[in-house]
């Protein structure tokens, strides 16, 4: 019995899980360049634009994600700006993410060697050339297990779309529990949420593993 229900609300599960993984997948296409960008811009020397990025890394950790979920589709339509919910969703989530990772990179950052930069200089290497192959790489190894954390923390944290009424794996689960009065769809809503956070902690084991000459 428990079987055939579950194959009943398998499609809906499915589905829910595909909006997540839109979620998760564009969240960490856009935010991951954009942190790395703020992380540099957090260490420039032009104090208008650094006092800029901290204000912004500032205001989107101290304040709850679910919060800003609701100001970006609640909030902006009173000064008109008015997003439809899957781009509002994306966009609080781009910004959020994208404030943590900076302040990941900015320590990954500051954890070079300076002596490697002034010896790449004297090489008369080009400052793109120093950046995308001297420190960049450095800075992945630093930085995977910390950016690890909040990719697995983004997989969970994009149930909270449920409040503004995406259709995501979590709403799916509490649809048909509360059609069926039973805790068996929470079950299996728990059961994919622990299967995808299982492969993503594999995949960044492996980029630990691929960036370990570095040590």
């Amino acid at each position: 019995m428990s079987w055939q229900y579950f194959t009943g609300i398998f499609p809906a599960l499915i589905n829910g899980t595909k909006m997540t993984l839109s979620i998760f997948g564009l969240t960490l296409l856009l935010a991951l360049p954009l942190g790395l960008l703020v992380s540099v811009g957090l260490r420039s020397r032009f104090k208008p634009l650094r006092a800029l990025l901290d204000f912004y890394v500032w205001v989107m950790r101290g304040t709850p994600l679910l919060l800003q979920l609701i100001f970006v589709f609640y909030g902006l339509p009173l000064i008109h700006i008015v997003l439809e919910r899957y781009s509002a969703a994306l966009f609080a989530f781009v910004l959020n993410y994208a404030a943590y990772f900076a302040e990941i990179f900015r320590g990954g950052l500051q954890s070079v060697d300076q002596g490697q930069i002034e010896a790449a200089q004297m090489l008369k290497l080009k400052p793109q050339q120093i950046f995308m192959h001297i420190i960049l790489p450095q800075v992945n190894k630093k930085v995977i297990p910390a950016i690890g954390n909040e990719v697995i923390n983004l997989v969970k944290d994009s149930s909270l779309v449920y409040v503004i009424g995406l259709g995501d794996l979590l709403r799916a689960g509490n649809i048909a529990m509360a059609r069926d009065v039973t805790l068996l769809p929470l079950l299996a809503v728990a059961a994919i949420y622990l299967l995808l956070t299982a492969v993503l902690t594999w995949l960044l084991r492996r980029a630990e593993r691929h960036y370990a000459y570095y040590e």
